[in-house]
């Protein structure tokens, strides 16, 4: 088990950017592909990007590629995700999630038995 914590999240104007950090404690963070889903109110959770357990492979929603950024530290047990020219349709609570998938990347919520409790970000018009 891994315990994982968010923070960065806040309110912004559109164009804006925030970065999201998800702190890792427990078990060995760098077997974990790290995952950032994301939930709406009244939808269900989506998938935004992933990162595997070495860094070197990620995978994007189609919706935020070429404006999120997922990046990792494993000394220092730490993921995050940087958002730029953000919208109003980005708000939502943002939450970080770990699997041992032997590096590969999941991108279904299912893929992933540990999550954090989510950080809202809203994006104003």
């Amino acid at each position: 088990q891994v315990q994982l914590v968010e923070s960065g999240g806040g309110l912004v104007q559109a164009g804006g950017s925030l970065r999201l950090s998800c702190a890792a404690s427990g078990r060995i963070f760098s077997i974990y592909s790290i995952a950032w889903f994301r939930q709406a109110p009244g939808k269900e959770r989506e998938f935004v990007g992933a990162i595997n357990r070495s860094g070197g492979s990620t995978d994007y929603s189609d919706l935020v590629k070429g404006r999120f950024t997922i990046s990792r530290d494993n000394a220092k047990n730490t993921g995050n995700l940087q958002m730029s020219s953000l919208r109003p349709e980005d708000t939502a609570v943002y939450y970080c999630a770990a699997a041992d998938l032997a590096g590969r990347l999941g991108t279904a919520t299912y893929d992933y038995p540990n999550w954090g409790q989510g950080t809202q970000v809203t994006v104003s018009s």
